[in-house]
């Protein structure tokens, strides 16, 4: 219990990200990975009455592709949170999505050995 004019403190990042998820669950994982990359999808235009959290969404991937990652720090959001409001938009046809590159290969260490050793004869 508090006492008389003593405030309890709330974090307001929980509260703040109910508010915007609207106590919906967050997206898989999976879905939208960090890495994803997304940007708004030709001629689409905003969806009626936005929240503050999805204009700054449009204006962010207005110019280009970006990753999830990127749009949750630009927002100061959670990454589940960035995540929820991205799939929003994918799924109202507002955002276009690119998986994630495949892991890079592992190339032949001969390979690499040979690469090396024709830079060094070239380049000294």
């Amino acid at each position: 219990m508090t006492a008389p004019g003593e405030e309890q403190q709330v974090s307001s990042g929980f509260v703040r990200s109910y508010v915007i998820t609207g106590g919906r669950g967050l997206p898989d994982a999976e879905d939208l990975s960090l890495v994803t990359l997304v940007t708004l999808a030709p001629e689409s235009q905003p969806p009626p009455n936005p929240s503050p959290e999805v204009k700054a969404i449009w204006e962010l991937c207005s110019g280009g592709y970006l990753s999830v990652a990127e749009v949750a720090g630009h927002l100061g959001l959670p990454v589940g949170v960035a995540r929820l409001l991205l799939q929003d938009l994918h799924q109202q046809g507002h955002l276009l999505r690119r998986k994630a590159p495949p892991p890079a290969q592992l190339v032949d260490r001969k390979i690499l050995e040979e690469v090396l050793h024709g830079l060094q004869v070239r380049f000294g």
